[in-house]
């Protein structure tokens, strides 16, 4: 049962969580605080995959006043031995007497655990206080557990009218710098970008998060960088295999020659089934998955896009839209053949709605039917 002044609380572990927003991969992004007589006495969270999490961070802090704390966490203490011991041990060894959690923990290895070892210890334990928020810090974690895949963002940027490019292809740049500096902050947090040969081939886009236009000071890791190229038409000279970081080209050409000309230039392939195109979008998210890969940003064109919107995998699309129009001959957003009839639109949910310099950033969430 929670208590009047727990969502304050827990709205501070929350906060803690989202410094750890561009630097926790694969792990989840959370925070701790210890709370006794009303005074919070220590404070942490977790900041990098193999470091200290949140919960000992917290402990670490307050030292002997942790004994007889509360512990408000963004997510339910893991209860598993990875690079570090179990969070719930170091909990029952503090002393805390009461643990509120967010959320229950998707991982498996945990996945009410936790909460039952500390109930199991004397410690009282609730769980489910601004749960909203908790998923939404973690979506990314929450699918790859939950749905065995990441969770798919789609960021697009397009005129007034819907184009995202001339006919021609020229398309730097349809939005300004402050929507520029916008994607580097959904960048920042994404496991992985992923993009098509047509792109690459059009634009050679490095996919990297620049600090530059991020902001100085800020930690961050480079996401992978994915390209989809069934027909392996990347050159070796590519701006994003000449980055650091790691890059991943999924194909269906077996052609050895090509395919060592990349190796040897930095990248990794990813041989994806020859029978076909159905599903190898779904079948490499799942690959994704299983490499740790919790948010995937989507940045291609209009026939990758449309496709991750066929196979019904994006969960997020991202619009900046700017004050301009190109007319009908430019290119538009997504390729979809499927639509014939407006009854067959692929409807979606308008979540957000805000200004970003001179443009506009719209979030929506496609409505699978």
């Amino acid at each position: 049962m929670h208590q009047s002044d727990d969502a304050g609380f827990m709205s501070r572990a929350l906060e803690l969580a989202g410094r750890g927003l561009y630097t926790t991969d694969p792990n989840p992004r959370v925070g701790c605080v210890l709370v006794r007589d009303g005074e919070i006495v220590g404070a942490g969270w977790h900041q990098r995959a193999g470091e200290a999490h949140a919960e000992v961070n917290a402990i670490h802090a307050a030292g002997e006043r942790a004994s007889g704390a509360t512990a408000y966490v963004s997510l339910e203490p893991c209860h598993h031995q990875g690079h570090t011991g179990p969070c719930t041990e170091a909990l029952v060894a503090a002393g805390v007497r009461r643990v509120v959690a967010a959320m229950a923990d998707p991982d498996p290895r945990t996945a009410g655990q936790g909460l039952e070892a500390l109930s199991a210890a004397g410690i009282q334990v609730a769980c489910g206080l601004l749960e909203d928020q908790a998923r939404a810090l973690n979506v990314g974690f929450v699918s790859r557990h939950t749905r065995r895949r990441p969770y798919v963002r789609i960021k697009m940027a397009a005129s007034l009218d819907g184009r995202t490019a001339m006919a021609d292809g020229e398309s730097k740049w349809i939005t300004g710098p402050a929507a520029r500096r916008d994607v580097q902050r959904l960048r920042a947090r994404s496991s992985a970008i992923v993009t098509g040969s047509g792109t690459l081939l059009a634009d050679d886009p490095s996919l990297t998060v620049r600090t530059a236009e991020l902001g100085d000071g800020i930690a961050f890791l480079q996401p992978l960088r994915v390209v989809v190229d069934r027909r392996l038409r990347t050159p070796a000279h590519a701006a994003l295999l000449g980055e650091s970081g790691a890059t991943l080209i999924a194909t269906r050409s077996e052609d050895h020659g090509a395919r060592q000309t990349l190796v040897d230039a930095g990248a990794e392939i990813l041989l994806l089934g020859a029978d076909g195109k159905d599903g190898e979008l779904a079948a490499l998210m799942a690959i994704l998955a299983q490499r740790g890969i919790n948010e995937v940003l989507v940045e291609a064109g209009a026939t990758l896009g449309g496709a991750f919107l066929g196979e019904q995998l994006v969960d997020e699309i991202v619009l900046y839209t700017a004050p301009v129009l190109l007319g009908d001959a430019a290119r538009g957003l997504f390729h979809l053949p499927q639509i014939q009839t407006l009854a067959q639109g692929l409807a979606v949910d308008v979540i957000d709605v805000s200004p970003v310099g001179n443009d506009w950033r719209i979030t929506a969430l496609p409505i699978n039917k």
